[in-house]
């Protein structure tokens, strides 16, 4: 039996991407351009975009019309090796991207002070409404956007403590984990993940530039650090698109060979 008709406009219009005579970025012929190519109803059309959206090949930009998505080459990202003990979060995403022959960029962190909400506070077991320092950063490669990181210090860390870069809206550039260390004796020895799926909020499929049917995903990472009393000292929150992120996380693997 012949596939529906919707199928094949769809298989069409995907051997014309392969082929590159519909280059990344180009815009598809009107629904009504291709009702009348096909001799098909508009609705027949819309199916067929729909079956080339799920395959992740097009994409639909309201008032605009439909575009072949750029060609994405997803980041690994080393879960395990991440926020690495000894460097903290930004240098081991440098290293994490330079190992693949990319070019990492953050962006200056912007530096807030505000009550913690109430799974911040449970995080970083805080009383709730106690003041904690927000550190956000959007981060890019090679010039595309890859993530959105927020993390969530006490303010104690700066009031009782006196580390008082990390309400600074500039980079540490050897890390939170080493200055802390350094400065104030305090070590992270150990953190914890949990990982969510959701959809993307609208400030999200912005910045990423995410299809708004929401059909792409997001990954969000929280992680909990702990120093050497056991104490939590830290919640990172990543935001991470899954279109263009692939994870892995390993124990001791042993040598091949």
């Amino acid at each position: 039996m012949a596939d529906p008709l919707y199928r094949r406009i769809a298989d069409s219009l995907q051997r014309e991407i392969e082929r590159g005579e519909l280059a990344e970025g180009a815009q598809l012929p009107t629904e009504q351009e291709l009702a009348d190519t096909w001799n098909a109803s508009r609705s027949t059309v819309r199916d067929a975009i729909k079956q080339l959206t799920t395959r992740a090949l097009v994409e639909a930009h309201p008032g605009q019309g439909t575009f072949v998505r750029r060609k994405i080459i997803p980041i690994v990202t080393d879960l395990s090796a991440t926020h690495d003990l000894g460097t903290g979060e930004a240098a081991q995403y440098y290293i994490d991207v330079r190992r693949q022959r990319r070019t990492p960029r953050s962006t200056v962190p912007r530096v807030e002070i505000q009550p913690a909400k109430e799974l911040v506070a449970s995080e970083l077991a805080l009383a709730p409404g106690s003041q904690v320092v927000l550190r956000h950063q959007q981060r890019f490669v090679d010039e595309e956007p890859y993530s959105l990181q927020t993390s969530f210090y006490p303010m104690q860390l700066v009031t009782v403590r006196g580390a008082n870069r990390l309400i600074e809206a500039a980079d540490i550039e050897e890390g939170t984990i080493q200055y802390l260390r350094r400065e104030f004796g305090v070590e992270q020895v150990g953190y914890r993940d949990v990982i969510t799926v959701r959809t993307p909020n609208v400030s999200e499929t912005t910045f990423f530039l995410l299809p708004e049917d929401g059909h792409v995903a997001i990954f969000e990472n929280f992680r909990t650090s702990y120093d050497q009393h056991g104490e939590p000292i830290r919640l990172t929150v990543t935001v991470y698109p899954a279109d263009r992120n692939w994870f892995i996380t390993s124990g001791n693997v042993p040598a091949v060979g």
